[in-house]
């Protein structure tokens, strides 16, 4: 994965943001209870002036043993007194703790010398321009998930997929899977696709999503381009090591012999790395096999659970509703 000196920089500016972000929000909601809980803003400062008392006693070298035992009981009971003053409010306990995009390194970017995970997607998300998608996950995602489009048949398959894909998220630290959404236009294939994604990141699990077509482009493009094999960044590190890799819509690009070797070796490598991979695809089985030959076809049904989806077209459906108020 790599960085010129101005995307790493562009990262390192947007963890600086977040934690301002964070600074903020503490200070905003510290100054919210200390205006309707006095008592509260009296204890932070007693701890103060405790802790102050302490230091200065350490730099003159009186402080006791049996004090600190004193004190540290004192503390504790401050804390607690602080906790029930919060919840008996109707505030969280947790309500004035720095709040953090990412918990693992504190909206640092790093734990220790590591890169945090979230560094990694951040990496990912500005090489493959994955900002777009993350929008996407603020609104499709399992909490947002809605059986009430479906009836029949239709609904016992996104049901069925629905599982499938909890199934998946919950099995995913240990056991390799692999998803095949397939079935009519619009009726959630990329939805659970991006329901899956969504839960992943936020376990902290690298996601790439391309679309059909964005990805061949993409691989085209380093196959091809002058320079080749010596470009700076080389995406079959990423598609081949990443975590979860979707490919959307799978049927839309425009196929040939390259497309399809190329749809094979990443499947292939994928499953020999065991990196779980998401297909969403317009095309039944048959045509899938038509299109991109016996081998691929058997790659996928030895490999992939697959999701058959039906009904009608749920956008087209939610536009005319939305047409008529």
């Amino acid at each position: 994965m790599a960085l010129s000196n101005t995307q790493y920089d562009t990262i390192l500016r947007d963890y600086n943001q977040k934690r301002l972000d964070s600074r903020r929000i503490l200070e905003e909601r510290t100054r919210e209870i200390y205006d309707k809980l006095p008592d509260y803003k009296e204890m932070d400062d007693l701890i103060a002036s405790i802790s102050v008392n302490r230091a200065k006693q350490r730099l003159m070298g009186t402080e006791a043993k049996e004090n600190n035992e004193e004190i540290a009981d004192i503390l504790e009971d401050i804390n607690t007194r602080k906790k029930l003053l919060l919840t008996s409010a109707g505030y969280s306990v947790n309500y004035l703790d720095p709040v953090y995009t990412c918990s693992y390194c504190k909206d640092t970017g790093y734990i220790g010398d590591e890169k945090c995970h979230c560094f990694k997607q951040a990496v990912l998300d500005l090489l493959y321009e994955q900002s777009n998608i993350r929008d996407v996950l603020s609104t499709e995602n399992f909490k947002n998930l809605s059986f009430e489009y479906q009836s029949g048949e239709d609904l016992v398959h996104f049901k069925k997929a629905t599982q499938k894909a909890e199934e998946f998220v919950q099995a995913f630290d240990y056991d390799y899977r692999n998803l095949l959404f397939y079935g009519t236009v619009g009726t959630g294939k990329s939805f659970l696709s991006n329901c899956v994604a969504n839960a992943l990141l936020e376990k902290g699990h690298s996601v790439i999503y391309f679309s059909a077509a964005g990805l061949f482009e993409r691989i085209s493009e380093y196959t091809f381009q002058k320079g080749g094999k010596d470009a700076s960044v080389n995406p079959f590190d990423d598609i081949y090591n990443c975590d979860l890799l979707i490919i959307d819509d799978l049927g839309t690009e425009l196929t040939n012999s390259f497309v399809t070797s190329q749809l094979f070796a990443c499947l292939n490598e994928r499953h020999l790395r065991r990196k779980a991979t998401i297909i969403s695809s317009n095309l039944n089985l048959e045509e899938l096999r038509e299109r991109y030959s016996d081998r691929v076809f058997s790659r996928i049904t030895s490999n992939y659970e697959l999701c058959k989806l039906s009904g009608q077209d749920v956008r087209l459906y939610l536009k005319r509703m939305m047409s008529r108020k």
